[in-house]
């Protein structure tokens, strides 16, 4: 499984407590090189998922440039509650155990503020 860790003292774990939205998920993983194709298929699978669960709006995944091994995934959902339930789905979890332990996952949860 990836490993899931955090770049603010909030997890996502906690925000998930916050009912608010719309939201937007911000997470950038770190994927070998070796791992880049494997890794897509897994999370395109996930996505297929995510964009069947109810609250799911849109979805986009992201390179990093000059060849970097990060990636970025930017979804939006109604509310944190419609994230946390989907995450938590039983489902979403054995395919979310399915990465690699040399994966890492930077998951962080944000609302608009300014245009």
């Amino acid at each position: 499984m990836a490993e899931l860790q955090s770049l603010d003292p909030i997890t996502m774990f906690a925000q998930f407590k916050e009912k608010t939205g719309p939201i937007v998920l911000a997470n950038t993983f770190f994927v070998p090189k070796e791992r880049t194709e494997s890794f897509l298929a897994l999370f395109r699978r996930q996505a297929e998922f995510m964009k069947a669960q109810p609250g799911f709006v849109s979805l986009q995944m992201h390179k990093g440039t000059a060849d970097s091994q990060l990636l970025m995934n930017v979804a939006v959902w109604e509310s944190t509650e419609a994230l946390a339930t989907a995450f938590g789905n039983p489902e979403f979890q054995r395919m979310a155990a399915e990465f690699p332990d040399d994966i890492v996952s930077y998951p962080h949860i944000f609302e608009q503020v300014d245009v």
